[in-house]
């Protein structure tokens, strides 16, 4: 997920960029929708963070934190990352040990999902990361951002 997040921030970086070059208000973007009923950009950064950040408290067995949603420029949109960035980096993987089979609840506004810790890893977590991000991407995209698929898997590690 740390790496997915990388990515994103640095397209986020090309975005601030291309938004002063084109002389864009930064807020177009950061509001900017695929369609009327889908969430903003913004809204796609914060759900990809609070997945990631969901999945290492959840496994783990630790405190979730709450992070205020707020981000309103592009600086936002960074810290928010970073703090995500920060949050995964603080976990040891012996925090995670035996967490494939841990039981996990996961309370929605219209329901409630049970899962095993593998299941909730592969079925739940990294499609929705993927999902939000790329939707990030798309709409940047969409919007003129010149952007291809190496900005989206950035660097082989």
């Amino acid at each position: 997920m740390s790496r997915v997040l990388l990515n994103l921030d640095a397209i986020v970086t090309k975005a601030e960029q291309y938004a002063e070059e084109k002389r864009i208000n930064p807020v177009v973007l950061i509001q900017a929708r695929l369609y009327p009923d889908m969430l903003p950009f913004v809204a796609q950064v914060r759900i990809a963070t609070d997945t990631a950040k969901g999945a290492a408290a959840r496994l783990s067995g630790t405190d979730m934190p709450s992070w205020a949603d707020d981000e309103a420029t592009f600086e936002d949109i960074h810290g928010r990352i970073r703090k995500a960035l920060n949050y995964l980096a603080g976990f040891k993987p012996e925090q995670f040990e035996g967490s494939e089979t841990k039981n996990i609840e996961l309370k929605l506004p219209n329901r409630t999902m049970q899962f095993v810790g593998k299941d909730y890893v592969l079925g739940f977590v990294i499609p929705n990361v993927y999902f939000h991000v790329t939707t990030a991407y798309n709409i940047l995209r969409h919007n003129g951002l010149v952007i291809g698929k190496l900005d989206f898997l950035g660097e082989p590690k």
